[in-house]
């Protein structure tokens, strides 16, 4: 007799009622972080309520199909993880200058056409780059990236920013309720329960959040029952030299980003990223963003607070996510829906944020644990990259007196310290110095925690 090999849990597809909750954990996960996007960009252009709506509903939608295309796939293109896509912040200061300075959107969307293509021709090289990603700098790049996050929760617990009663102690006493409805779910309820611990925490927040007046459900009586994105809505993309540049340098951003979100999934998931997943990985970015130009919306990349609550729930499969990508599809379709899931106040996605962007901080110390800090100068390369990564996280306006290329490089602490541990690690561990050197001289065999560090990521067991 054969016994079929049982599928990996990365392509495992649950039931149908699981695979609903799971998904809509991961689309109140991410709502707040796309919807923002248009808003800012909008709102800095003085767009009109109908245009702003516009973008929203064209946002959510390409939001939908960016996440089905990363995690289903198709030929060489979707790393095939739970990866959640959404508009990437690190196009927000260039687009605004963009759209303010007399090119409007059809300069952005120009811009944003190009960027999508340069991805998809320079995400092979990216791939070959993947040697370069030991658990040294993966496990920095982690860690980086969950503490780079909870700003994030913590202004949302506060309020969101820019409300009027931001840091009111009820605001804070939500967020903690919510916060401690999630902890006691995970450690006390069923198995599928404590899976869906942060949608539950959301659901009994908004429900004790509703009659005491932390929402507003006026949106949604405005909002339109369906809504369908048009391309090239604003009207047809122009060329601009100066604004297609300041988007190449964001697309190298993101691209930089992405990696070490698809390397973090991999490690979480069990299923490593090679240097073929990863090309169609980003392969895939370049392809939502050239959808997002065509479709009236912005650049896309990984969103790593979705990586969090991979984490954190311990749910791998990728058909959650899939189901995830399509709920967000008809909320673009359907406006009046996506108005009822943006009532959802603030503070009730702070409490659920600070423990799933908690689990990305904890997956980077995973991930750390198995690099030896004894005998070599790997805590350096730690500490120098967590430190730089985290100044324009502390201190934003740290850079503002550079150039906007710079500065669109360095205000993101996830790609600045991405680039620094990349950099110290070849420094310390691939270029010929003192300690090779002396050790060579001596006829000593390298060390099998120093070789490993140098070795591909997917060669170290």
């Amino acid at each position: 007799m054969t016994t079929a090999t049982p599928a990996h849990p990365v392509d495992e597809v649950p039931p149908a009622g699981r695979l609903a909750a799971f998904g809509l954990q991961h689309v109140l996960a991410m709502y707040a972080g796309a919807v923002a996007v248009p808003l800012i960009v909008g709102g800095a252009m003085k767009l009109s309520p109908a245009d702003l709506a516009y973008l929203i509903t064209a946002d959510l939608l390409v939001c939908g199909i960016a996440t089905l295309i990363q995690c289903v796939g198709f030929w060489r293109f979707g790393v095939r993880l739970p990866i959640m896509q959404g508009c990437t912040f690190a196009a927000v200061s260039p687009m605004v200058l963009i759209g303010t300075t007399g090119g409007g959107l059809p300069a952005i969307y120009g811009a944003v056409i190009v960027a999508g293509l340069a991805i998809m021709l320079l995400a092979p090289v990216f791939g070959r780059l993947l040697r370069f990603f030991p658990p040294l700098v993966t496990g920095t790049v982690i860690l980086i990236i969950g503490i780079s996050l909870l700003p994030v929760a913590g202004n949302w617990a506060a309020g969101g920013s820019g409300a009027k009663d931001f840091g009111e102690p009820k605001n804070l006493a939500l967020a903690a309720f919510v916060l401690a409805v999630v902890l006691a779910v995970q450690r006390f309820a069923p198995a599928f329960l404590s899976r869906i611990a942060v949608l539950i925490g959301i659901a009994v927040g908004l429900a004790v959040a509703i009659p005491l007046g932390f929402t507003d459900f006026s949106g949604v009586g405005d909002a339109g029952w369906l809504g369908i994105s048009t391309p090239f809505h604003f009207g047809a993309p122009t060329f601009q030299a100066s604004a297609i540049i300041s988007m190449l340098v964001v697309a190298l951003v993101t691209m930089t980003e992405t990696t070490g979100d698809l390397i973090a999934v991999g490690e979480m998931t069990g299923r490593k990223v090679d240097p073929r997943s990863l090309s169609d990985g980003l392969r895939a970015d370049g392809l939502s963003t050239v959808l997002g130009g065509v479709f009236n919306t912005f650049p896309y990349t990984a969103y790593a607070q979705n990586v969090g609550l991979v984490g954190m729930t311990r749910v791998r499969s990728r058909w959650v996510v899939a189901a995830a990508g399509a709920m967000l599809v008809v909320l673009g379709l359907l406006p009046k829906l996506g108005a009822v899931v943006a009532a959802i106040p603030a503070p009730v996605l702070g409490g659920a944020g600070l423990v799933m962007f908690g689990s990305v901080t904890a997956s980077g110390l995973r991930t750390l644990a198995r690099v030896d800090f004894k005998g070599n100068d790997n805590l350096t390369v730690v500490a120098v990259s967590v430190a730089v990564g985290m100044l324009p996280v502390g201190v934003p306006t740290v850079y503002e007196k550079f150039p906007d290329w710079f500065q669109t490089v360095m205000d993101s602490g996830i790609s600045a310290g991405c680039l620094t541990a990349i950099a110290l690690n070849l420094l310390f561990n691939h270029l010929p110095g003192k300690g090779s050197s002396a050790a060579e001289a001596d006829g000593l065999p390298v060390d099998g925690v120093q070789k490993s560090v140098e070795e591909p990521r997917e060669q170290v067991v």
